[in-house]
């Protein structure tokens, strides 16, 4: 049976409760569904060293990394504020390099809900496509650039034949 974005809202919530944020006192928690209906959850867990900090979706994502899971269908986020929060720009990142799929989020103290996918909340991201797309482009103009030089070089050696040990007049020579 599918996993329901209620439920997935639920494990998020109930997660939320343990999470550590002594210093912004801002609870999140987060339920991440992957591809075969496992829920994994994560919370925020701050840390006096601010940078330190891990948000509740990073948390549920590295979780499920070590879990094994690659694949994922949607991720439901949970905060104490009327109007749901979606994740900050770290955690879009984060997550998008998983691919895109649905986000929900969603409140502890109302009933709103706000959908979205992970493409709309982070337009035109950086991501792993990113990645294959730039060293297909460099490939090709290293590929380029050899078979000039090659044809260069295959052309011109008569012209730039340096004997090296031309190039060796000022060292002592050795006899052997």
């Amino acid at each position: 049976m599918p996993v329901s974005d209620k439920e997935l809202l639920e494990k998020a919530k109930e997660v939320m409760k343990h999470a550590y944020c002594p210093y912004s006192k801002f609870p999140v928690g987060a339920a991440l569904l992957a591809e075969d209906d496992s829920i994994i959850v994560g919370a925020n867990c701050e840390n006096a060293s601010y940078g330190g900090t891990i948000c509740a979706e990073r948390n549920a994502m590295t979780t499920a990394l070590a879990l094994g899971h690659r694949k994922f269908k949607a991720v439901a986020v949970v905060t104490e504020l009327k109007n749901p929060a979606s994740p900050c720009g770290m955690c879009r990142q984060f997550l998008i390099e998983f691919g895109n799929y649905k986000v929900i989020m969603g409140s502890s103290t109302s009933a709103n809900v706000v959908n979205a996918t992970l493409a709309e909340l982070l337009p035109l991201a950086f991501t792993p496509a990113s990645l294959e797309y730039h060293a297909q482009e460099t490939h090709k103009k290293i590929s380029t650039y050899s078979k000039q030089f090659v044809c260069e070089l295959l052309l011109n050696h008569n012209k730039v034949y340096v004997s090296f040990i031309d190039c060796l007049d000022d060292f002592p020579r050795f006899s052997g």
